[in-house]
């Protein structure tokens, strides 16, 4: 695979996975493992794993979200935290001028 596939595959894989450091308020526990679930649904390929791979899938998302929670807590920030309601108000805004979504009805 090239360069740019790899790209355009991580690119695609993270779309919904949200940045979850320096925010205020911090990340919850729930957003934390809804970051994990969307992860290992991607890397494994499916959003409903077969009754052989539940409990391979449950554990990896357990583990994740363990290990994130971890890295979350340890990072150090430089700037002030964001502000989560301003941050979506202009993540809207760029879906709004791309054209991916239409503007909410006045």
């Amino acid at each position: 695979m090239t360069t740019s596939g790899v790209r355009r595959i991580v690119g695609h894989m993270c779309r919904n996975i949200h940045t979850l450091h320096n925010f205020e308020p911090a990340a919850t526990s729930e957003e934390v493992h809804a970051a994990a679930l969307q992860y290992v649904r991607k890397i494994a390929g499916t959003t409903k794993p077969s009754k052989a791979n539940q409990e391979a899938f449950d554990h990896a998302v357990h583990e994740i979200a363990h290990i994130t929670q971890h890295l979350l807590d340890d990072l150090v920030a430089v700037a002030p935290p964001k502000n989560r309601e301003v941050e979506a108000a202009k993540a809207r805004e760029r879906a709004v001028r791309s054209g991916r979504y239409a503007a909410p009805a006045a």
